[in-house]
């Protein structure tokens, strides 16, 4: 029960970065959700996959508010959600299907890649040029597809992914923000569903479990996250943020290193 407290407090801590940073949630969320699935002494073999579809659930609801917001804002270019979810759709919901497969080791190896993507990405404050125009139907299901399948496999909304991609198909960075906002609701979606069904009636898995989603977690992440985001918000029009961006992506750099060194460890 003592752990069950710290979901709160994760889920706060991630709302706040969120609104402070831009980055997604989840990119904070699985790591401490691996530590305290491991304190708790779940069965090892199922933490990431646990850690990934309690963070994708928790994102169906940070979601909506964010893409709200942006669409009050006008950023929100509606067509382009509606072009990419078909592959999104396909490619989470076929990635849950690959993480179910794979083992949790093989997992932690991905997110630590990826972790240090996210952070040099941060680091060199790294903009794609728009050096082209938005792809026809065929290349928005590929774009989706394979952008669905990396946030299912690391437990994202996608959006260092989507924002990068529609920033190099010359979508001013404001709407490519907001629209990317929009696209991490069916990412979530399916991809919370996707986890629902493949850890559904695994003996292993510990109680008041959905499938792979652990519901006492994404209580408590996913109502704090919703509370803190929008102070997140407020406080990235006081604060240094491209200072803190620059910290935050040190402070990925050390739980990547961490898990690196666990995994090389172990």
């Amino acid at each position: 029960m003592l752990l069950w407290l710290l979901y709160p407090v994760f889920g706060a801590f991630a709302g706040i970065l969120a609104g402070l940073l831009g980055v997604g949630g989840g990119i904070v969320i699985v790591p401490m959700l691996v530590f305290l699935f491991n304190a708790q002494g779940f069965a090892p073999q199922h933490i990431m996959q646990m850690a990934l579809a309690t963070s994708l659930g928790s994102i169906v609801f940070t979601s909506i508010s964010s893409f709200r917001a942006h669409h009050r804002r006008g950023a929100v270019r509606w067509p382009v959600v509606w072009s990419i979810t078909p592959g999104i759709l396909l490619g989470t919901f076929g990635g849950t299907w690959i993480a179910a497969w794979l083992s949790t080791h093989a997992l932690k190896v991905f997110f630590v890649c990826f972790l240090y993507y996210v952070a040099v990405q941060m680091l060199a404050d790294y903009k794609p040029k728009p050096t082209r125009e938005l792809p026809r139907t065929a290349g928005m299901f590929a774009a989706g597809t394979v952008i669905g399948v990396v946030s299912s496999l690391v437990g994202i909304g996608g959006g260092s992914l989507s924002v990068p991609f529609l920033a190099w198909c010359n979508v001013p960075l404001h709407q490519a923000i907001g629209t990317s906002a929009a696209i991490g609701f069916p990412i979530a979606v399916a991809g919370t569903l996707g986890y629902i069904v493949n850890g559904w009636g695994l003996s292993a898995l510990p109680p008041l479990n959905l499938g792979f989603l652990h519901l006492p977690a994404l209580l408590g992440i996913a109502l704090f996250s919703m509370l803190t985001a929008p102070l997140g918000a407020r406080l990235a029009h006081r604060l240094p943020v491209s200072r803190l961006k620059r910290i935050f992506a040190g402070f990925l750099l050390l739980v990547a290193s961490r898990m690196a060194w666990g995994l090389l460890a172990g």
